[in-house]
């Protein structure tokens, strides 16, 4: 098939996940083509398969902000016409499923499917905002094929934007060979000279993360347990972050590294990952932890209690319980073997239900389906 692919070429998860699906449906014989203003974080070097298309905006004295939900649908329909694409697949609803149908209106008579992954935010934040609602709604019900990374997402579509009920969950994934335990990694004895567990955290840093929930978990922790604080990205949140650690003096055991493109080094040297999100429709750093064998405490809310098993692949909490979170990270480090029992159960469970080899052959017959639908 001859996919085009269009999402945010930025560091979040539905980014990563268009990404990384682009790049294993190249490795099994597709034709992709990603069109967005910039070329995603994760696609990097010369890729088989796969093209780049750049989609320009121009600025005039006239626009406030440039068009770039015009420019993009005008860019979605001339690749389609000049690469003989099957079908697109948009990541992300607001703008990308607009433009798709704008585009496939362009082509008219030409069929050209539109497929619309729903990934989080765009429903439970934008799509639900009154300026954006009646247009999130519309381009999902004129999508030919809608998919949610989660039940909780796809229910929440239904109840907040009243849309279709015919949408498909094809979880996100973690590709198991990318994301596995490291045993041996100089980065681990730099950050950790002295063996301290390590914890780790990878984030936006956007409120909604709770990244100063992460640093008042690792306060509480060290005063009992040897350890270092990994936190791994950037965002409106990493300055007050950086506030909090140096109010409680811990500068010295916690380390900002910043956006990574090898994020999977970082999670694999790691003995704890902490998530304590406001929400998450999915938690894709989890799993991508869990298939490095390191469990993950997190909160239980929208679609993370259908990744994480909790209490076995790690633990559950509600969000802003502080105390309750510190409990279960020294339960955890204290206690090696309850550690590393918890990891290789978490790793089962991205082996079983959400290893790449598993999702992305969903993805292919999702796309034939929408294909085989006719006009």
């Amino acid at each position: 098939m001859k996919i085009g692919i269009t999402c945010y070429p930025t560091y979040g998860g539905s980014g990563i996940v268009a990404t990384e699906s682009g790049k294993e449906l190249a490795d099994r014989g597709h034709e992709i083509h990603f069109i967005s203003y910039a070329p995603p974080l994760r696609l990097t070097g010369a890729l088989a398969n796969i093209q780049f298309h750049e989609v320009e905006v121009s600025t005039y004295p006239l626009f406030d902000h440039p068009p770039y939900t015009l420019a993009l649908a005008t860019k979605m329909a001339e690749i389609a016409d000049a690469q003989g694409l099957d079908l697109l697949h948009c990541h992300y609803a607001i703008p990308h499923s607009v433009s798709a149908f704008l585009a496939k209106s362009m082509l008219k008579p030409r069929r050209l499917p539109v497929v619309t992954t729903l990934h989080g935010t765009d429903i439970t934040l934008v799509g639900s905002d009154p300026s954006y609602l009646p247009i999130t709604r519309f381009s999902i019900d004129q999508s030919d094929g809608v998919t949610a990374v989660s039940n909780f997402l796809k229910q929440e579509t239904i109840r907040v934007l009243g849309a279709r009920n015919d949408i498909e969950v094809i979880y996100n994934f973690v590709n198991c060979d990318k994301y596995k335990p490291v045993s041996t990694n100089p980065l681990k004895k730099c950050l950790a000279p002295k063996n301290e567990k390590i914890l780790i955290h990878v984030s936006n840093f956007r409120p909604v993360k709770r990244p100063a929930d992460v640093v008042e978990v690792f306060a509480r922790v060290l005063k009992k347990i040897p350890s270092v604080l990994l936190m791994v990205g950037d965002g409106p949140e990493r300055g007050n972050t950086e506030r909090l650690v140096r109010n409680y003096g811990i500068e010295s055991h916690v380390h900002f590294s910043g956006k990574q493109d090898n994020i999977e080094e970082f999670i694999g040297i790691s003995d704890l990952l902490l998530l304590p999100s406001e929400t998450e429709s999915f938690g894709l750093v989890a799993l991508e932890a869990m298939a490095c064998e390191v469990p993950v405490i997190a909160t239980n809310v929208g679609g993370v209690p259908e990744v994480i098993r909790d209490g076995l692949d790690g633990f559950l909490s509600e969000p802003g319980n502080i105390e309750k979170m510190a409990e279960f990270a020294l339960r955890i480090l204290g206690d090696d073997s309850r550690r590393r029992q918890m990891g290789k159960s978490a790793r089962e469970t991205a082996k079983e239900r959400f290893c790449s080899t598993k999702i992305i052959p969903a993805y292919e017959a999702f796309y034939r389906k929408v294909l085989d639908q006719g006009p």
